[in-house]
């Protein structure tokens, strides 16, 4: 009876990976980005920006690394101030413009003279004239002015001896610790001189921090982040947080194709694994055509749909998928119409 028992066991085995071996290579998969329009993007229209700034004046400074280190060690790591470090500011806007444009919603300028000459009140920067974005505009050939109107980062650090406990060896220990945070607040407005309107106004608001311990103070700040680094990662970090809003995002998904059966089919694979999708579809088409198995017609019919995906014909990939649902029901199909559907709505939303 084991005997028996080990027999049929083996034979079901034998079965599960032949269904499994067939169905991985039936199909084939790619990975295809999908364009997510951020939450204030800018209408169509503005396509190019020149990027500026208008807080920088006589206060800033291109602080060395280790004099601005110094500063903070000489108060013990135990300091809370403004910092106006220039290089942080064109960091933010440096980061922002390749950010922008790794988009690939956006071309972008930031001139050499990119600090330019502003008013303000006792908070931000006064609006910028309209002849003033006009001929930013008309010199560089953009549609538009990013500028960052505000900005300001407080840096707060503190150090001392602490108390930890290790769980393994059941013990506790003293080690210096520290932390370093930095408080940010940015604004930015764009500036459209064709409507003579401001598009957008930005208050960004954020608190990074960094904290660590070690046996002693000297192997803590051996590793520690210097403040002029994490300076520049605020910088980065503005950067991402408006780019992350104004800008396209895109998330990866998996898409499936089917590519062994008919001649016709395996070929249609072959010029899609090579990017050939229009040549692709010529061959489904005449196969969807041609072939009386439902079976074989729905495939064809559902890979036409993947491929107008691929080529951007979102209705035309509707089209085809709903032949293919209707042709033969798979829940393959089913999932696939409702991935369509959700990028119909994204991509009206896209629109202005």
């Amino acid at each position: 009876m084991e005997q028996q028992l080990k027999r049929a066991l083996k034979f079901v085995s034998i079965i599960i990976f032949a269904v499994t071996f067939v169905s991985c290579v039936t199909t084939q998969n790619l990975t295809i980005e999908i364009p997510q329009p951020g939450s204030k993007e800018l209408p169509a229209n503005i396509r190019s920006l020149t990027i500026v700034n208008r807080t920088v004046d006589d206060q800033y400074q291109n602080l060395e690394s280790d004099s601005l280190q110094n500063i903070f060690f000489r108060k013990q790591f135990d300091l809370d101030t403004t910092i106006y470090d220039l290089q942080a500011v064109d960091t933010t806007m440096k980061a922002l413009g390749e950010l922008l444009f790794e988009s690939g919603r956006y071309d972008y300028v930031i001139p050499v003279d990119r600090f330019l000459d502003f008013r303000k009140n006792s908070f931000l920067s006064l609006e910028m004239s309209w002849e003033e974005v006009k001929n930013l505009c008309e010199t560089y050939n953009t549609d538009a002015v990013l500028s960052m109107d505000y900005y300001k980062t407080t840096l707060e650090t503190d150090y001392g001896r602490e108390t930890f406990y290790d769980p393994i060896s059941d013990n506790y220990f003293e080690a210096s610790a520290a932390q370093m945070q930095i408080n940010y607040e940015v604004m930015f407005r764009v500036y459209d001189p064709e409507q003579e309107k401001v598009l957008l106004r930005e208050f960004l608001r954020d608190t990074l921090i960094w904290e660590d311990a070690d046996i002693n103070a000297r192997q803590l700040f051996g590793q520690f982040t210097p403040v002029k680094q994490a300076l520049t990662e605020a910088g980065i970090a503005i950067a991402l947080d408006l780019s992350d809003k104004i800008s396209t995002r895109w998330r990866s998904e998996r898409r499936t194709y089917f590519s062994s059966g008919p001649d016709e089919l395996e070929h249609g694979a072959s010029l899609a694994k090579n990017g050939e999708w229009e040549a692709a579809i010529a061959v489904w088409q005449e196969l969807e055509s041609s072939s009386d198995s439902k079976s074989i017609k729905s495939k064809a019919q559902f890979n036409i749909a993947v491929a107008y995906e691929i080529l951007g014909d979102i209705d035309q990939a509707v089209t085809w998928a709903v032949k293919s649902y209707e042709t033969m029901f798979r829940s393959q199909t089913y999932t696939y119409l409702e991935k369509l559907q959700k990028r119909k709505k994204e991509l009206k939303n896209l629109k202005p």
